[in-house]
Formats: structure tokens, C-alpha cells, sequence
């Protein structure tokens, strides 16, 4: 199967996501560095806190929303309402005028555009593809996102401080672009069908999601989602922390190597790997079976971080890593489809946005396991984040074959 064997809403989705993605590397991971030097450290913590809740009780009404009115219209209304914001944090950041509180407000703006559009984007691939060309799918907008977050994060690091400006310009350029592929390019994917308005929608908000949570093998892969993702979620939090305390100074060819340093080497190979990797896992992965390259995948990948939780052998750290990503490229593609292929066609959105809550479950255990290392050492951190992951591993073993069985019936 090839990129052109694809409906016209996947191509234009992915050559969105890539131009908006690679705009917003260059900005968004370094705004907390922005309000930090305005606000401080403590009102800095309490507005991104904020700005993660807003975005997590949005992503339920996007979801809800989604599967009322159709994925384009709820999709091209976000995208309009995230350029007049970005076009506003330009304006407010320029030479002439700057305020820091209307970027944060502007901030907010595009987490509840995004918290809306983001499960019409995610059921809309599902809308377009057959779960045959989800594999690959799934591995370009992979592969997409990362060498666009990569090369946009390197080029902000170099121009977010002096060029602040220009950056919003180009992101807010790039949104308007993406406000005229959805319009002029994008095909409603989905039509719901009229329904009696005869009870509340905050009533069926809660039946909606109601249902998704007696979905219990959808929670189930979730849940074995959460706890793999939670372990690369460690390398910014416990392992950098861990790095940066235990990794004495160390020399590599010519350089010395410190532990902060190390950690941008090991980010920076994973995002090089997987850039490098993804686009030909989907082919690979065609020859063995669904259930042995998730179980194995994942191996890999929890392996790979159960070493790097505790080792401090720059070499030892590079080659577990190069195992890792391996892992990773891998297992995304299989268990990104195979979860795409469980909601019914009338709750899609719904769904998504159930599974949006990964990265931020993710976050949570991975936050917890920070304030755990501070009463245990490194070796008892190193298990107990390999026990996490191999229950989510177990997990998907366990349930697969019931997954496998449901993709089936769903396609007759």
C-alpha cells in the first residue's frame, strides 16, 4: 500500500499536522520558560495546571460534540477560532505592544480549540481508512510528527528568545493554512443521524460517556496504553531528575558528557531513531502477526527504559535506548490501529476522547513515581517502573485475542 492508495482527508491531515506541528515545536515547549520569566516559578506551575485541566474537561464536550454534528464543522470552527488567537499572540508579542496575560489567555484559547477539534481529528482518520491501511497510516503521521517536533525544537531552542515574534507570524500563517485545507479540501467523513431532542445534552453527555466506561475491553486497552506510555514519560521526569543528580561527568570521544547533557543526548536519539524508523515499521511489521509484535514491541520497549531508569554507562544508555525505539516503532502502529478499530461508528469522537486521557494518566503516573524516588534508590525505582510496564504488557497479551475478535465482527 502506498501514500497515494490513501483518502484525499488523510493526505491533507497529515500535511497539516506536519506544518502545524513543526510551527508549534518551535514555540509551545518553550513557553513555560516565557511565563516563568514574567510570572515566576510557583504562578507559572498554577497557570499550566490550569490550562491542563481546561484541557481535559473540553476534550470530553469535543468528543460529545463530534459525534452530534460531524467531524469538518467542528474541526473548521476550532481552526478558525486558534488563528484569531494566535494572530493575537503575535500582535501582543510584537515590537510595538506586549502583554504576557493576554498570551496566556490566547494560550488557553487554543487548549479548548484543540480539546474540541482534537477527537473530530482523531475519529476522522478512522472515518477514512480500513483497518488494512491503519498500520501504515498510523506509522507516516508517527513518523510525520516526530521529525517535524525534532527539526521544529532544535530551530526554536535557536530563535524562541530573539525571534518570538517572527515564530507567532509563522504559526498563525500556518493555521490560516490549515483553516483553507479543512474548507476547501476536507470531506465531512461522518453524518449523524437527527436525533429527538427530548432530553438534556448534558443528560446524554454522561449517558454518552457512560457507555464508553462499560466498554470494558476498550478501558482495558487504555489502561495497558497508560502504563507503557507512563515509562517514556519517566525519561523527562524520574530519569532526568536521576541523571542529573547520580551521573557523574563522563568523556565521550572528545567531549564530557554531564548527566543533564545526557539526557538531551538520549531524547534527541529516540526523536532521530524514530524519525528515521517509523516509516518503514508498518511494512515490516506485515509479516508477523498483530498479537507477537505488540507483545514484543512492547518487551523492547520496557526493557529498554527498565535499563535506562537505573544505568549510568553512557554506552550501555545509548545502545538500551537504540532497543527502546526500536520497541516503540513497532508497537505504535499496532496499537494505535487496534484501538481505532473498537468504537461503534456513531460514538467515535466519544471514544477518542476517552483516549486522549492517555497522555494525561500517563503524566499522572509518571508524576507520582518523581515524588516515590525521593524514599527509594535508583535500583528499587528501576523495578518497580519495569513491574508497571510489564502489567501493561500483560495486559494486551491477555486481552489481544478478544481485541482481534471484535476488529473482525465490526467488519462484517
Amino acid at each position: 500500500m502506498k501514500f497515494k492508495d490513501f483518502h484525499i482527508n488523510i493526505k491533507i491531515r497529515i500535511i497539516e499536522t506536519f506544518i502545524s506541528t513543526f510551527i508549534g515545536s518551535m514555540i509551545f515547549p518553550f513557553m513555560a520558560i516565557y511565563f516563568f520569566k514574567h510570572f515566576g516559578e510557583e504562578i507559572t506551575g498554577l497557570l499550566l495546571l490550569f490550562n491542563v485541566f481546561i484541557g481535559i474537561c473540553i476534550n470530553f464536550f469535543g468528543g460529545y460534540i463530534s459525534d452530534r454534528v460531524g467531524r469538518k464543522k467542528l474541526m473548521l470552527y476550532a481552526e478558525i477560532a486558534r488563528f484569531f488567537a494566535f494572530f493575537t499572540m503575535m500582535v501582543f508579542n510584537s515590537p510595538w505592544v506586549e502583554s504576557v496575560m493576554i498570551t496566556f489567555l490566547m494560550m488557553t484559547v487554543n487548549t479548548i480549540c484543540w480539546g474540541f477539534s482534537g477527537p473530530a481529528h482523531q475519529a476522522m482518520l478512522i472515518d477514512v481508512s480500513t483497518p488494512e491501511q491503519r498500520k501504515l497510516m498510523y506509522s507516516i503521521t508517527y513518523w510525520a510528527n516526530n521529525l517535524s517536533i525534532a527539526i521544529g525544537g532544535i530551530l526554536g531552542g535557536l530563535l524562541f528568545e530573539t525571534h518570538l515574534f517572527e515564530l507567532l507570524m509563522a504559526l498563525s500563517i500556518a493555521s490560516l493554512i490549515t483553516v483553507s485545507l479543512i474548507t476547501f479540501f476536507i470531506k465531512e467523513s461522518y453524518f449523524p443521524n437527527p436525533e429527538e431532542e427530548s432530553t438534556s445534552h448534558i443528560k446524554k453527555i454522561f449517558t454518552t460517556y457512560n457507555m464508553v466506561f462499560k466498554d470494558r475491553l476498550f478501558i482495558w486497552l487504555v489502561l495497558a496504553g497508560v502504563l507503557i506510555l507512563s515509562m517514556e514519560f519517566n525519561l523527562a521526569n524520574y530519569i532526568g531528575i536521576r541523571l542529573s543528580e547520580e551521573m557523574t561527568n563522563q568523556q565521550f570521544f572528545s567531549w564530557e558528557i554531564t548527566g543533564v547533557q545526557m539526557l538531551g543526548f538520549l531524547r534527541t536519539e529516540n526523536t532521530i531513531l524514530v524519525a528515521s524508523l517509523a516509516i518503514f515499521a508498518a511494512k515490516f511489521i506485515e509479516r508477523f502477526k498483530e498479537r507477537a509484535v505488540l507483545v514484543t514491541g512492547c518487551l523492547l520497549f520496557v526493557a529498554g527504559y527498565g535499563f535506562i531508569s537505573f544505568s549510568n554507562n553512557i554506552w550501555l544508555l545509548f545502545i538500551v535506548m537504540v532497543i527502546a525505539t526500536v520497541g516503540e516503532v513497532i508497537r505504535v502502529p499496532v496499537e494505535q490501529s487496534s484501538i481505532a478499530s473498537l468504537p461503534p461508528d456513531d460514538a467515535r469522537s466519544s471514544y477518542m476522547a476517552i483516549k486522549g486521557m492517555t497522555f494525561h494518566l500517563s503524566m499522572l503516573v509518571s508524576s507520582t513515581l518523581v515524588t516515590i524516588s525521593a524514599f527509594l534508590s535508583s535500583y528499587v525505582m528501576a523495578i518497580i517502573i519495569t513491574c508497571i510496564g510489564l502489567v501493561g504488557t500483560s495486559i494486551y497479551y491477555v486481552i489481544f485475542p478478544k481485541v482481534q475478535l471484535r476488529i473482525k465482527e465490526n467488519q462484517f
